[in-house]
């Protein structure tokens, strides 16, 4: 078979990626929807509250039921937000608007350092024709006060943390959870462009389960999976055939023989479907031992 090439219609991508932030170089990329798998008590939470601490986000939106009773892991997390009802149908929306709101003040505080440093450099430069209304908003009596921002001019590490949410009407009835994880790098939008993003980690006991679970637009939307120990052939070859465009199924299965062991240590296989270009695998023993293939 023969090709003939076209001048000037090769692909140009763009420098950056919207939502993208960077990571130190052994950790995933982010933003992230990442699922974690494992029946009850296997040490999915603490997998990932590890994570999620190792990537270095800001603050974590919580949504699951039971928040309350597993204090002692969740406080080491940065939790900002709680969604404790799971049947509420607003949730979604709620933490979109959080992030639009990240995405405003943001701007918003661009816009009045841009004021403010032109204030300061006409009163230096002895000009008395200054806005008033930059005078009267920098001006505390005192002297003049430099706009803050949370985060020092710089967009929000954000990740949302979904536990114990299977059979509650936000899995049930997913339309607008399934728009945030295929939006999730995109919302938040700047003027300027880009956008502030999140990650989304979803706790399940089930990779399919038959009500009330993963549908298939978030687990087709998944860049990264935590797999604990299953005895469920038929969830074993789910995973398998959704990485079937790696590595053969035969393989798969070595591999997850292979990071689990006997399983009694909550060992896990960590497989990144969006990998960096230098990381030698897509398979991990927990996170810090690479499975080569």
């Amino acid at each position: 078979m023969k090709t003939h090439k076209l001048k000037n219609l090769h692909i140009i991508p763009p420098k950056k990626t919207s939502g993208e932030y960077e990571t130190s170089q052994d950790l995933p990329k982010m933003h992230q929807v990442c699922i974690a798998v494992g029946k009850r008590a296997s040490g999915k939470s603490t997998a990932v509250v590890n994570l999620i601490e190792q990537m270095k986000f800001d603050y974590v939106i919580a949504v699951s039921p039971t928040i309350k009773s597993n204090n002692e892991l969740m406080d080491r997390l940065k939790i900002k937000h709680v969604f404790e009802d799971c049947d509420n149908p607003n949730i979604v929306d709620d933490i979109k608007s959080i992030i639009n709101d990240e995405a405003a003040a943001l701007e918003r505080y661009r816009e009045e350092l841009k004021r403010y440093d032109k204030l300061i450099h006409s009163l230096h430069q002895g000009n008395v024709f200054v806005n008033d209304s930059d005078l009267i908003s920098f001006f505390n009596g005192n002297d003049f006060v430099k706009p803050k921002h949370e985060w020092n001019n710089r967009k929000p590490r954000i990740a949302v943390l979904f536990d114990d949410c299977m059979g509650s009407v936000l899995y049930s009835k997913p339309r607008k959870l399934n728009a945030l994880s295929t939006y999730s790098r995109h919302i938040g939008q700047m003027k300027e462009g880009g956008s502030i993003g999140v990650s989304l980690f979803f706790l399940i006991q089930s990779f399919k389960a038959q009500s009330g679970g993963l549908n298939k637009v978030i687990r087709n939307q998944c860049t990264s999976m935590l797999l604990f120990k299953t005895k469920d052939i038929t969830e074993l070859n789910d995973v398998a055939e959704s990485v079937a465009g790696e590595i053969d199924r035969e393989t798969f299965f070595k591999v997850y023989d292979k990071a689990i062991g006997d399983g009694k240590s909550h060992e896990f296989l960590f497989i990144d479907l969006h990998r960096k270009q230098d990381h030698p695998s897509m398979f991990r023993k927990y996170f810090n031992e690479f499975i080569l293939v």
